[in-house]
């Protein structure tokens, strides 16, 4: 079963912790299996934190981002109804999964973490959506229609897909709390939201400064 899968390799990594279906603030029409509020927040083992560096489980938190695109996804179905939708970096799977809601004719969530496809997986069947699943962007065989990023530019690496993901999709829609620069080359702001991450991690006030570009046509 999905949900054993996803819960025993969090295990793996922080061993008291576990998942439960978790109703989203800014989206209440999604649930998604997350880590509960009560996880550990003690210093953890030598072993622990090393499994988390090898291979954290960010699929396990719906980041700010995350939240905020789904939301804006969900107030504004136009741009996703009757579309193929990508979503890149999909994580937990809450922008695709607001997408299907929102009515795209298809959704593929892209991630290249094998437990996020799981995770993405079961949070789809938990909503009822359905979902396409793919560990590489490089395997679409045709453009999309809209590809959707939430809280990919926490990695200075993937800044270059800033410029690769229109060469996928008509328009690109990016939602992310963690870049520096306010102004992304070709991309607009399109909406400003204040967020944070659940559960909450108490992070930085900086970090909850969501904000929504979207590609310049």
């Amino acid at each position: 079963m999905l949900l054993e899968r996803i819960q025993a390799n969090l295990a793996t990594t922080i061993s008291a912790a576990r998942l439960a279906a978790t109703s989203l603030p800014l989206c209440p029409a999604i649930s998604l299996y997350l880590i509960t509020a009560d996880y550990p927040r003690h210093r953890l083992a030598e072993d622990e934190v090393q499994a988390i560096l090898r291979e954290p489980a960010y699929w396990a938190f719906c980041w700010a981002s995350g939240q905020v695109l789904g939301r804006h996804i969900i107030a504004n179905p136009a741009l996703v109804a009757g579309r193929t939708v990508l979503d890149f970096g999909s994580g937990s799977g809450v922008v695709a999964i607001a997408a299907a809601l929102a009515g795209a004719s298809r959704v593929i969530a892209c991630d290249i973490d094998p437990m996020a496809l799981d995770a993405i997986k079961a949070n789809a069947c938990l909503n009822k959506v359905a979902l396409e699943t793919l560990a590489d962007i490089d395997q679409l065989t045709e453009p999309v229609d809209l590809v959707i990023a939430a809280d990919v530019l926490y990695d200075r690496d993937n800044i270059p897909w800033l410029d690769l993901l229109p060469n996928f999709a008509e328009r690109v829609i990016i939602a992310d709390s963690r870049f520096k620069q306010v102004e992304l080359h070709g991309y607009d702001i399109i909406d400003r939201v204040t967020a944070t991450t659940v559960p909450d991690l108490d992070e930085l006030k900086e970090f909850s400064q969501v904000k929504v570009y979207q590609s310049r046509f």
